[in-house]
């Protein structure tokens, strides 16, 4: 994912394995998975303890539906389109891996969602690439797939180089279940996170904004790609930034300046960047959503005024719809991925306390500040002290950080790995509180466990940024699979009424609740 030592990710990685970065046949079926009905049980706002971490806990929510996904493990992100949901995989096709590639979901019924077949080789799941990140562009009944070269260390992946590309399927009729490729695009460099903006005036025009992460000042962290077209093969790159250069050269030495992730906000005319430890930013992307000809992305925010991070850094911005706000996370692995470098003095700091959310003040984005954080009991420094703080058991291999988050105007949705699904309240930024929080009861075992994820104690890896359905929410466990939930805490009013809406694309409910 990225060169020279841009985080503990890859520097870690350097250090101990030759291989880097992150990390997918048609007609397979499952059984159907009766849905779980043992009953929920309430608990504190902070974590359960260590001794608990077996047990399936939940507030406020309730579980509707699950699914295995054949107790692989690893799985990735999913993309819903009318009944089908499609996931993605972290690791590769080597023979030791179960089902690899996507795997395609029945969702008519949510109370039984069932695997109904999946995309395999040559499509996806191929040996030594990853089908990290999905998305769905409705309005075109049409699949995007992201694949790139994963780890062998941190995703179990053969050390062998692929091609990145971005694979585009028909879900038109009978191809919702069997997806169908219509046409593949070769990224100039490998990317890493995605975001689709389909433009408010034009359902016929979509962006795909992408990052390619890198610490050099040279070539592009972000790549924008007009897709419009992609079903006649046609897949055109628009807009390349990087804005590294502005960074002094001793902040790029001991920290990770790179892109992340990024999200826009509904109208496509800001971009909100996660720079790992380069911080979180702020840019203008009207020449993009005003179709300008040659269109450039104009950075708002000071380099000097970021929201500063240390390392690993921003993970993912999400805009809060009709507020000024935004909600930030940190992604921060076990202490697995611990790495310094004392000549140069690049430390990335990885395990307790981890990483949480951030709640940003966006009204000046020439100057955005923190004015809240979330935290669960886990991401506060008194926990490190604590006997399972200190247990290698419970911090080498697991993560207890935010990940992927969904907002409503004051609400928010967070994966938070080994802390499970959090639901907090921003009606008050400068004091969220916690509404509500799933965590699954783990399966006895999974094909391949997560190297750095789920190798420890705790089992559990909420991972994916949450997608509202019909009022119900779905999300993916790294580790135990598919879960189907009904939010029941303050607020779910507003959560009932949404037929989509998604953390990473401008879809659905975006424009309705506000740019």
């Amino acid at each position: 994912m990225r060169s020279r030592s841009l985080s503990t990710r890859v520097a870690t990685l350097g250090a101990l394995a030759a291989a880097m970065l992150l990390a997918l046949p048609s007609g397979a079926t499952q059984a159907i998975e009766p849905a779980a009905t043992e009953p929920a049980t309430t608990r504190s706002a902070n974590a359960a303890p260590l001794s608990e971490v077996a047990k399936r806990r939940a507030d406020n929510f309730t579980l509707v539906g699950r699914n295995r996904l054949f107790g692989r493990g690893m799985n990735a992100a999913p993309a819903i389109y009318r009944d089908y949901l499609y996931v993605g995989n972290r690791t590769d096709g080597s023979p030791r891996h179960s089902h690899p590639g996507v795997l395609v979901v029945d969702i008519a019924n949510p109370k039984q969602p069932r695997v109904v077949g999946k995309i395999g080789a040559p499509n996806e799941g191929n040996v030594g690439e990853t089908s990290r990140e999905l998305r769905v562009w409705p309005q075109q009944k049409m699949l995007i797939v992201m694949n790139f070269t994963c780890s062998s260390f941190i995703h179990d992946c053969a050390d062998v180089p692929v091609t990145p590309t971005f694979k585009f399927y028909d879900l038109s009729g009978k191809f919702a279940a069997r997806p169908r490729l219509l046409t593949t695009y070769v990224p100039p460099a490998k990317p890493h996170e995605m975001f689709l903006w389909v433009d408010p005036n034009r359902s016929d025009r979509a962006l795909l904004y992408y990052s390619t992460p890198t610490s050099e000042v040279t070539g592009a962290n972000l790549v924008v790609a007009d897709i419009s077209k992609a079903r006649d093969g046609e897949v055109t790159e628009v807009a390349s930034f990087n804005p590294n250069r502005r960074y002094p050269a001793s902040v790029r030495k001991v920290r990770t300046v790179a892109l992340h992730s990024l999200a826009t906000n509904p109208k496509g005319n800001r971009l909100y960047l996660s720079y790992l430890g380069g911080g979180f930013l702020i840019a203008d992307t009207s020449d993009l959503s005003r179709n300008r000809k040659h269109p450039r992305v104009r950075l708002i925010t000071p380099v000097k005024n970021r929201v500063r991070y240390t390392n690993p850094g921003a993970h993912t911005a999400v805009k809060v719809p009709g507020r000024p706000l935004a909600i930030l996370t940190e992604e921060v692995y076990g202490d697995l991925l611990d790495f310094r470098d004392p000549k140069s003095g690049f430390v990335d700091e990885e395990g307790c306390p981890w990483g949480w959310t951030k709640i940003a003040n966006i009204s000046d984005p020439r100057h955005p500040r923190v004015v809240g954080q979330y935290r669960t009991r886990q991401n506060h420094p008194s926990y490190c002290s604590t006997p399972a703080g200190q247990n290698p058991r419970n911090t080498k291999f697991t993560s207890y950080a935010a990940h992927n988050a969904t907002v409503l105007p004051n609400l928010a949705f967070t994966t938070w790995h080994s802390s499970g699904l959090q639901a907090f309240s921003i009606k008050n930024p400068a004091q969220p509180q916690q509404t509500g929080v799933f965590s699954p009861r783990p399966l006895r075992s999974v094909t391949t466990e997560d190297p750095a994820l789920s190798k420890g104690r705790n089992k559990v890896v909420m991972w994916s940024y949450p997608i509202i359905r019909d009022g119900l929410i779905y999300v993916t466990d790294v580790r135990n699979g598919l879960y189907i939930l009904r939010y029941d805490g303050p607020g779910a009013a507003k959560v009932d009424n949404i037929g989509f809406y998604e953390g990473n694309s401008n879809l659905g409910a975006a424009m309705r609740l506000g740019n």
